[in-house]
């Protein structure tokens, strides 16, 4: 029987893996033919030993050959809590060779973002987005690869892979379609579970598939013998290589260097010695086989698997507790058993080390002999080191983590003090297994809930069930007290809040607002009830209102919970319907010379983002536009240059979206609520954040007459009852009425307006340019049942009078014109023309045009509409303007 052999000049595990190498070589032709080519992700998947790193290697050795840019890295199963450790590393060749000011120069705006992750600048006094970083990590790698094209990215080991840098490699692999880059990722099948497998699944499904790596056959194993010792192995030698090795290519290496070391013939007769020297290659046989090296040489292993990166003579014989010169031969001993090596010189990061184990299977195997007590020793030394090397905490705590509680005060403050530097750059995760960690020294009485605060406030946006736990416990106990107890209160209010427990939020305030004594915390604390309140979707409160009003009247605005109540005030008349120009009043008071007072920014996190949305919201509804956009484009801006790229960019991009729809600027309305809702993707659907943007797309599509476009969303965002139990502004009972009106189901749309109308009553919200169920309910009756219809439309049009906004009385007089015919019809018609164009809503005012127009049949009032509606971007009105005018029937 011929043997397969291998490719030409190919490494021995790369035997029957043409299959393999054929897929890299056609992705690096194609990298190579055209720099404006999309990017390329091939996903490598196998067992450990069958050669996923030999095929990393090869790629190496053929981009390399072309003379290609190739950057490297690999997962360590022992680093898998240091976070962005291997993103880091995949960046080095390109941010070693940058000077600072370079480097600033490349990443741009995201230097401050994704810097302090990548380890290149201080992150200072902080607490990042970690969506936010990560989208900078995608940015800067997205800059520097442009740089070096071709450029091929190569990622081993990835299972072991720290967390972020998997959230980063899943973001990063589906921005590729415009990056012309080639990326390789090698995976064991399995091996991780929860966030880690997720990332992973996400990005094998990016990537190109290719067959799960298998076993060699007999061939196969038959062929690299002969190779390796030469051609006088015989058959039974070679079967029996097979059989032992179960064809792992990694296994069959290492037992044919122990068969030559061994001197053994490969032959019949001396196969039966094959299964001892496998076995003292792997496992038990491995630590035996260590073991009988000497003492020193197994501390050595021990303290280099202790370390598992950055392994150097001098690091671990300060870590083993010998002399360099005893670590040098350590070091040469275990080189000659094959079980440390040199590193790649053309795979070599900085920061490498002298030394790496030969494969990870014998870097788990040592690490996994080292007695428990002993492990727990030497991490506690390799964290003094680590921090007598100037590497810091964050550094050092996955060292820290290990060591064994002991009631050590000093651990816990280098434990919280390392939650901090991973909050900083982004890496909730780690700060809460310090965090928790800490908790298990345990503190002293009176840090433990200060402690239990700090873990609440790392898991606030991620685990807000895990964050309730903790700060409840943290309130339970003595050592909050002060500025802090009442910010533990209302973070756990915030936690409860996103766990939709909303009414437990309002409980928890409102007592812990009667323990307080009169002053500052007591009125913050009633101004945060007074404000879940406000997004309630339910009252939750009787008499809020004459509450918040009672308070409010003695506020002046002097500090910050003043003009938060303020605010607050002002949000509750808009919603009452009650006049703008108290509205406005109120709200113009909150601020400082027109602008938010300082600790009210859109980053500052005291307050949260809800009370400025509220403020913001009611100059939008008051028709002034001016500050509403000031507003919504200040927080854009925040957001942006802070790296917050979750949530709170998703409503910011939304919340300007509103402003341009009320603009009328339809098409900016459009983008940016579709960037909102790309956004709010990632950070999960059902949350009030994605009905806000859901509820003004589906709005402003049906403004533009792109009717079967919002069905689409509607259908594709769950745009349908239920309904979230916070309030979403414009309110989404009405915008769907609207929808299904727009396609014809009118049954359907006059029992969801209705539920509207209920839904409204019960909450006090009387606005009807905020829940404006009442204009199209009166229309969807018009023909049905015209007395109600008229009723409708004259009480929205008093509603419309007592809140006093052009737009409202405009949009009230339009229902009402559309309910009429004659000359009742072009009178009406004609004020809503009037009081619309003298408000800055000019979609409304186009619409209003188009209607006068046709009723008083006049082709200057249609030509005027149909230029206003073109430049709304309606082209629902374009159309319905053109047609009209096309007929000429009845026009002068």
């Amino acid at each position: 029987m011929t043997e397969e052999q291998p490719p030409e000049c190919a490494a021995a595990p790369l035997w029957e893996r043409d299959e393999e190498l054929a897929a890299i070589t056609e992705a690096l032709d194609v990298l190579g033919s055209d720099a404006a080519s999309g990017g390329n992700l091939l996903v490598l998947r196998g067992d450990a030993g069958l050669g996923k790193t030999a095929l990393l290697t090869e790629t190496r050795r053929m981009a390399e050959r072309r003379g290609w840019a190739v950057w490297s890295t690999r997962g360590v199963e022992t680093l898998r809590s240091v976070p962005f450790h291997v993103v880091r590393q995949l960046l080095q060749p390109a941010l070693v060779s940058l000077l600072p000011e370079e480097a600033r120069e490349y990443l741009g705006d995201w230097y401050d973002i994704a810097g302090p992750a990548l380890g290149i600048t201080d992150p200072g006094d902080r607490q990042a987005d970690p969506q936010g970083v990560r989208d900078g990590l995608v940015a800067a790698v997205r800059r520097l690869a442009r740089r070096d094209w071709p450029l091929v990215l190569l990622i081993d080991d990835a299972h072991w892979a720290d967390q972020e840098t998997l959230a980063w490699l899943a973001a990063f692999v589906e921005r590729l379609d415009d990056l012309s880059v080639l990326v390789l990722v090698a995976r064991r099948p399995g091996e991780v579970s929860g966030d880690s497998a997720r990332h992973l699944d996400a990005v094998a499904a990016a990537g190109r598939p290719l067959r799960n790596l298998t076993a060699l056959t007999p061939d196969a194993v038959a062929g690299l013998t002969r190779a390796t010792l030469g051609a006088h192995a015989d058959a039974p030698f070679c079967r029996e290589v097979w059989a032992v090795t179960g064809g792992n290519p990694y296994e069959t290496v290492e037992l044919l260097a122990k068969v030559q070391d061994s001197e053994v013939e490969p032959v019949e007769a001396r196969a039966g010695e094959l299964r001892a020297l496998n076995r003292s290659a792997r496992g038990g046989g491995l630590v035996t086989r260590l073991e009988g090296l000497g003492v020193d040489a197994t501390r050595f292993a021990w303290a280099a698997a202790i370390l598992g990166t950055g392994i150097s003579v001098d690091l671990v014989a300060q870590l083993a507790g010998m002399t360099v010169d005893d670590a040098e031969r350590c070091a040469e001993l275990l080189r000659s058993a094959r079980i440390l090596t040199e590193p790649d010189p053309a795979a070599s990061r900085s920061g490498a080390g002298d030394l790496e184990f030969v494969h990870p299977l014998i870097a788990t195997a040592v690490y996994d002999s080292i007695p428990p007590a002993m492990c727990t020793a030497m991490h506690g030394i390799a964290a003094q080191i680590v921090l007598d090397d100037g590497r810091g905490l964050a550094e050092a705590s996955r060292h820290l983590l290990k060591v064994h509680p002991d009631d050590d005060e000093e651990l816990v403050e280098q434990l919280r003090d390392a939650a901090k530097e991973h909050l900083a750059v982004g890496a909730p995760d780690a700060a809460r297994r310090c965090l928790e960690r800490a908790l298990r020294e345990p503190p002293v009485p009176e840090v433990h809930a200060r402690v239990l605060y700090e873990l609440g406030c790392a898991t606030l946006l991620t685990k807000p069930v895990v964050t309730i736990g903790h700060l409840r416990s943290a309130l339970g106990m003595s050592g909050l007290a002060g500025a802090e107890r009442v910010d533990a209160v209302f973070r756990l209010s915030q936690a409860l809040l996103h766990n939709d427990q909303l009414e437990e939020a309002v409980r928890t305030v409102e007592a812990e607002a009667a323990r307080q004594e009169e002053g500052p915390a007591r009125l913050r604390l009633q101004a945060v009830q007074f404000m879940w309140e406000g997004i309630a979707g339910e009252a939750v409160s009787p008499r809020r209102s004459e509450r918040l009003a009672a308070l409010a009247d003695t506020c002046t605005g002097r500090d910050n919970s003043e003009r938060a109540l303020l605010m607050l005030r002002g949000f509750d008349l808009l919603i009452q319907g009650e006049s703008a120009e108290e509205v406005v009043e109120l709200c113009d008071r909150s601020l400082v010379n027109g602008r938010l007072a300082p600790g009210l920014g859109w980053t500052d996190t005291e307050w949260g983002i809800e009370l400025l949305l509220m403020l913001a919201s009611s100059y939008v509804y008051t028709d002034r536009l001016d500050r509403a956009e000031a507003l919504y484009n200040e927080a854009l801006r925040s957001y942006e240059s802070a790296g917050w790229s979750g949530g709170h960019l998703a409503l910011a991009h939304a919340y300007v979206g509103l402003s341009h729809r009320r603009r009328g600027r339809l098409r900016d309305a459009e983008t940016s609520l579709r960037e909102s809702l790309r956004i709010a993707e990632r950070v999960g659907r059902g949350l009030p954040l994605y009905w806000t943007a859901t509820c003004n797309l589906v709005d402003t599509l049906l403004a533009r007459g792109h009717v079967e476009q919002a069905w689409e969303t509607a259908e594709q965002y769950a745009f349908a009852p239920p309904y979230p139990s916070t309030i979403v502004m414009p309110d989404p009972r009405s915008v769907r009425g609207r929808l299904l009106l727009a396609v014809g189901r009118r049954e359907e749309a006059v029992n969801e307006l209705e539920a509207a109308e209920k839904a409204a009553a019960a909450r006090g919200h009387f606005n009807p340019v905020v829940v404006p169920w009442a204009l199209d309910l009166a229309r969807a009756l018009a023909s049905e049942d015209p007395v109600r219809a008229a009723r409708l439309a004259s009480d929205a049009r008093r509603q419309a009078e007592r809140f006093g906004t052009d737009t409202a009385i405009g949009e009230a007089l339009r229902c009402a014109a559309a309910l009429e015919t004659g000359q009742r019809q072009v009178r009406l018609a004609s004020q809503a023309v009037a009081y619309l164009e003298a408000s800055p809503c000019q979609y409304e005012h186009a619409a209003a045009r188009v209607e006068y127009g046709i009723a008083a049949r006049s082709v200057a009032e249609l030509n005027r509409g149909l230029a206003l509606a073109r430049s709304c971007g309606a082209d629902g009105l374009v159309a319905q303007a053109r047609e009209v005018l096309e007929t000429g029937r009845g026009l002068r």
